[in-house]
């Protein structure tokens, strides 16, 4: 090869390893609540929502306010009340993923 064939490639080379840095950080990562929302569910909400949120839940509710009850807990009619999982470490982004699974599993 000759030396001005050798740049050229050398060039193509570098040119496509560059777009391919650029895609990679373009392209949105699911967040770790997205992904983690399912497995949260199951640890956390399953035993007084059941497996598919049959119990407890009204999925009519606003997310707003769905996420206020998960950050601040509820005092129910008869119990057992919805504990405060603010104070449980759940920040506002995951118990936003929680209400949007829970409505997911009600379509």
């Amino acid at each position: 090869m000759k030396v001005n064939q050798i740049k050229k490639v050398g060039i193509a080379v570098l040119a496509a390893g560059m777009l391919m840095s650029i895609s990679l950080l373009a392209t949105p990562a699911r967040s770790a609540n997205q992904d983690d929302a399912s497995a949260t569910y199951k640890a956390k909400c399953a035993a007084c929502h059941g497996a598919t949120a049959e119990k407890k839940f009204d999925p009519t509710m606003a997310q707003e306010e769905m996420v206020k009850v998960i950050l601040a807990g509820k005092k129910m009619e008869k119990p057992p009340n919805m504990p405060a999982y603010a104070e449980k470490g759940i920040t506002e982004d995951q118990a936003k993923a929680l209400a949007a699974y829970m409505k997911s599993l009600k379509v």
